[in-house]
């Protein structure tokens, strides 16, 4: 059996077209967008919400130890959004094999000692700027750089409120990808091989 995969990627490196190939390749569930939806529908709140809340945080709220977020009375609508994304991460990771893209999964299964791989997708800045405006195109308001570094900037400091640890760190990965070296189909060829050298 394959373990599940969890991709965490740089704005613009890829991560999620490469993350949806290996699913494809391994013949396994692919989760991005499908955990908004999940998450909607157990949470109540608009989806547009949770897209914008999903991986970012604001510096009012407070970090919590995802272990003890059950004995917390108050919580802000990012906190509930969290936890019912974690819930939502965890029963599709329980059902088997899979690839999960973001949301702090790395961490959360880890915690849970799911068997797991856990991958980061990065590239240099050229390769980053090429592939956003290709798929994003050109922001009048803010040059394309910039962009790219204010979403990583969210994604790190979300990420380091939920798990108190630093997102990027390659302590925290099983395996880190240049994606703009070496490419999506190359990198969608390791993680497979990985994933097939590992299963059970």
């Amino acid at each position: 059996m394959y373990p599940v995969i969890t991709i965490s990627r740089e704005f613009g490196s890829g991560g999620h077209s490469i993350g949806k190939k290996v699913a494809e390749a391994l013949n396994i569930p692919f989760y991005d967008g499908e955990i908004v939806n999940q998450v909607a529908q157990e949470s109540g709140y608009a989806k547009e919400l949770i897209e914008e809340q999903g991986e970012h945080t604001s510096a009012s709220n407070k970090w919590f130890d995802i272990s003890t977020a059950s004995a917390m009375y108050f919580q802000s609508p990012q906190d509930e959004i969290f936890l019912a994304q974690r819930k939502v991460i965890l029963d599709c990771a329980k059902k088997g094999p899979c690839v999960i893209v973001g949301r702090c999964s790395d961490y959360i299964l880890k915690n849970e000692e799911i068997f797991s791989v856990h991958v980061l997708i990065h590239a240099d800045m050229e390769h980053r700027i090429e592939r956003v405006l290709e798929r994003y195109g050109e922001n009048p308001d803010v040059s394309v750089k910039k962009r790219i570094q204010k979403k990583d900037k969210q994604r790190r400091t979300y990420y380091r409120y939920y798990t108190d640890q630093h997102w990027g760190d390659y302590e925290n990965y099983d395996l880190a990808l240049n994606s703009g070296t070496l490419g999506e189909e190359n990198c969608v060829k390791a993680i497979c091989e990985l994933a097939q050298n590992l299963s059970k």
